[in-house]
């Protein structure tokens, strides 16, 4: 055989049995990719994904859509095959599988923490959409969580309203934290509060809820890094009631990335109008009660997903912006936002087409 060919051939075999081995090497990794996106405005397997009864409503127009990243399951095994791949293909971002499921998180555990988290935000765009056009809305603190095999298993539950700690009044659920922390583990806290059941039955009959228990229980010392402070084993958040229905129909979508188009979606229905003037306007980001936009993950992935799907401008977190404007996809305007209020400042500004003022995603940020 000719030296050439043995060598073609040789070279050829050798790169046949690194791919096969490539195939059969798992890596740690994880693999990120733009997943759909979904008009807030719209309708969604059937049904529009924002459904508000009680209120009149508005006729609205144009795009205001969510956007969502693919992930690779947690118990999915890469290989170094995919994993090369991946890291070479332009609209994919393999990451650390740690990145995407830490301390070894199960698939079941990350799907509940998402859901829980997808919840949190449609609560949360809800209250700041309404707050935006000073619609009043009832809020108090309550048991988001309790903590298997800690002292207020058994004792308070998820959904139990907290009025006082100690007698002092709770506003906030960082007020909860504060005021079991000025004690020592070992000493008694006493909380008030409406039993879950009764604030149900309350908000069920539209009347206040008036029959209060008091709680006793015995702090013991937090098991976080070794800090010596004492806790109970309770998660606070905050709970509301609406003063008309706000029903979101999304299946299939979790995390709280959502929040902000969900608020935006909300207020346009509410108003008379349209606030995006017809245009295709996608985003992303957090929000909290207060109309404040926080950053998501997979911002690169987000960007892709919505100029596929024909999206004109992007309203991005003030802290993704760096992120995103690395690589822009060609035709996409990314718009940096903190607030609820900045949105809808830069949607008038898109609608009334003096996009010169739209504060602009840069590298630095």
């Amino acid at each position: 055989m000719p030296r050439r060919t043995a060598t073609m051939l040789a070279s050829t075999l050798m790169l046949i049995a690194l791919l096969c081995a490539g195939v059969f090497i798992k890596v740690p990794y994880a693999e990120m990719s733009p997943g759909p996106t979904v008009n807030t405005l719209g309708d969604h397997g059937g049904e529009p994904v924002l459904q508000i009864s009680g209120r009149k409503t508005y006729p609205t127009s144009g795009h205001l859509n969510m956007t969502t990243v693919r992930v690779t399951s947690a118990d999915y095994k890469m290989n170094l095959v995919e994993a090369v791949y991946g890291w070479l293909a332009h609209d994919n971002k393999v990451v650390p599988h740690d990145t995407l499921y830490p301390d070894g998180k199960t698939e079941e555990q990350s799907t509940q923490e998402n859901a829980e988290e997808f919840s949190q935000s449609q609560e949360s765009a809800k209250v700041a959409a309404l707050k935006e056009l000073h619609v009043p809305v009832q809020s108090w603190v309550i048991v988001s969580t309790v903590v298997k095999d800690s002292p207020a298993e058994g004792r308070l539950h998820a959904g139990d309203v907290i009025k006082a700690v100690d007698g002092t009044t709770v506003k906030a659920p960082g007020d909860v934290a504060e005021l079991v922390t000025k004690h020592k583990p070992g000493e008694d806290v006493v909380f008030t509060v409406v039993p879950a059941k009764e604030q149900a039955a309350a908000e069920k009959a539209n009347r206040p809820a008036t029959r209060t228990e008091k709680v006793t229980i015995r702090t013991r010392t937090s098991d976080d890094d070794g800090e010596k402070r004492a806790i109970v084993g309770i998660a606070a958040g905050t709970d509301h009631t609406f003063p008309f229905t706000i029903d979101i129909k999304l299946a299939d979508v979790g995390g709280p990335s959502a929040g902000l188009m969900f608020a935006l979606g909300i207020y346009d229905k509410l108003t008379p109008g349209n606030l995006t003037g017809g245009k295709f306007v996608a985003g992303t980001g957090t929000i909290d009660d207060g109309g404040k936009v926080g950053p998501i993950g997979g911002i690169e992935m987000k960007t892709v997903g919505a100029r596929d799907k024909g999206a004109q401008y992007f309203l991005t977190p003030a802290d993704n912006c760096a992120a995103a404007a690395k690589d822009t996809p060609g035709g996409l305007t990314l718009v940096k936002v903190k607030t609820i209020d900045d949105a809808l400042g830069a949607l008038k500004d898109i609608r009334e087409g003096r996009t010169s003022d739209l504060p602009m995603c840069t590298a630095k940020g």
